[in-house]
């Protein structure tokens, strides 16, 4: 099975154009400035954006000196806007499903995905597929929705505050319980998967990586003037897993 095209819902769409129109979000204060931090020297190579979205980061590879890139994404609507916005000649956009990287016949120097592979249902065989298409001592370097905020079935999970209105727990279940998960996020039937930590980085290990750096961002205290109560939550809880590993 490939991964929900939820992006090409209109609906949906909207809403996430919308968000990503002001940079008061998670991504751009939290998840963008930690995966920054991790990335290996792009220059002189060739990297794989999996689940590239608008191509961001496929132009970003391109001004740090990367060769070539190709991004793949399933949504046709984001990569019209990859192709129209974020487009060079030595970027590649190809509508593609996650599920298919292995039919790719070229080798990559980095492996990148931002906030995607929650979306995979089958993390094992990516995790191989993206072992295959790495060079010798080539990275994979993703972020994905933290295990603790895919738990809970429905979607459910809350933060708690006390009488004085102040954050202080957060309230989730399901956790011992891999696989998929149902939420709404702008439309009902969003479809994501959750994965214990431990099923993550097992993943990776059986497939020949070897774990570099594992990341639950905090941000900095300046972020409450974009995102309110961003700093206290993320302490409470965090909202991002970012995972870089190295193909032995």
């Amino acid at each position: 099975m490939c991964e929900q095209n939820i992006f090409d819902n209109d609906t949906f769409f909207r809403g996430y154009k919308e968000l990503r129109k002001d940079d008061a979000n998670y991504n751009i204060q939290l998840e963008q400035p930690a995966m920054s931090k991790l990335l290996p020297d792009a220059a002189g190579k060739f990297v794989l954006d999996l689940g590239c979205g608008y191509g961001c980061n496929c132009l970003d590879f391109i001004k740090r000196g990367a060769e070539g890139v190709i991004g793949i994404d399933i949504s046709e609507k984001m990569l019209e806007i990859a192709a129209a916005e974020s487009s060079d000649d030595r970027i590649q956009y190809i509508r593609m499903s996650m599920t298919d990287i292995s039919k790719l016949n070229q080798k990559f120097d980095l492996v990148y995905s931002s906030l995607a592979f929650h979306y995979a249902e089958n993390f094992d065989k990516l995790a191989k597929d993206i072992y295959m298409l790495l060079n010798e001592s080539g990275y994979l370097l993703f972020s994905q929705e933290h295990p603790l905020t895919t738990a809970t079935f429905g979607g459910l999970q809350h933060y708690n505050k006390d009488s004085d209105g102040h954050y202080t727990s957060y309230t989730f279940s399901n956790y011992g319980q891999p696989g998929e998960r149902i939420t709404s996020w702008f439309v009902d039937g969003v479809r994501k998967y959750h994965r214990r930590f431990s099923d993550i980085i097992t993943s990776l290990c059986r497939a020949g990586f070897i774990i570099d750096t594992v990341c639950e961002p905090i941000p900095e205290q300046s972020a409450d003037e974009k995102v309110p109560n961003i700093f206290i939550k993320e302490q409470i809880k965090p909202t991002f897993l970012i995972v870089k590993a190295k193909k032995a």
